[in-house]
């Protein structure tokens, strides 16, 4: 069961024991997996519903330990933050796995995947401007960057692109075209 800080914290006192409780109870028997858990503790408040989740979430860790697992990510710094949190995070959180960023050739070969996945090929020339912008992005990477959602969000540029060039050479009737991606299409890396 995947949740994010929407699904456990409620808007006003009360509710978000009830919503990360409800949460749980899909989860039991199963895997809770928590995606930028440190979404749960803003750093510039101390109001936030986000500590009454956690205090929740510890609780039902404790009494239903045999009844499902809870995974936790984010970024390093931040994820760090979270588990400062709260005095019982230490405790219940002890293995710790870090994924190092996928390297310039890999975020290319996840381009070819998504762009084949929605029946796109590429020319020669489009998969060196890919692996190009590539290299200069992972170059460029900073703490917090994406990864795959790095990737997907230059291949939605350049399916728009790619529309765009498309309807301009009016070229709408040609299924080769359609379903081809050249370097034109691909978006200069920042």
């Amino acid at each position: 069961m995947e949740a994010q800080r929407q699904d456990l914290v409620a808007a006003y006192i009360g509710q978000t024991a009830t919503k990360t409780h409800a949460k749980i109870r899909e989860a039991l028997d199963g895997v809770l997996f928590i995606d930028e858990a440190y979404s749960l503790v803003p750093s510039d408040t101390s109001n936030d519903f986000g500590h009454e989740a956690i205090a929740t979430l510890l609780a039902e860790m404790e009494n239903n330990r045999d009844r499902f697992a809870v995974i936790v990510a984010g970024y390093p710094v931040e994820m760090k933050r979270f588990l400062d949190s709260n005095p019982g995070m230490q405790s219940r959180f002890t293995h710790y796995i870090h994924f190092e960023d996928y390297s310039a050739d890999e975020l290319t070969q996840l381009f070819v995947l998504m762009a084949n996945g929605e029946d796109f090929k590429l020319n020669d020339q489009a998969l060196k401007a890919v692996n190009r912008h590539m290299q200069s992005a992972w170059e460029k990477r900073g703490v917090d960057f994406g990864n795959g959602r790095y990737v997907r969000n230059v291949f939605q540029e350049a399916r728009r692109k790619h529309a765009q060039r498309v309807q301009k050479k009016n070229l709408l009737d040609d299924k080769d075209a359609l379903s081809e991606l050249t370097s034109d299409d691909i978006p200069a890396a920042d």
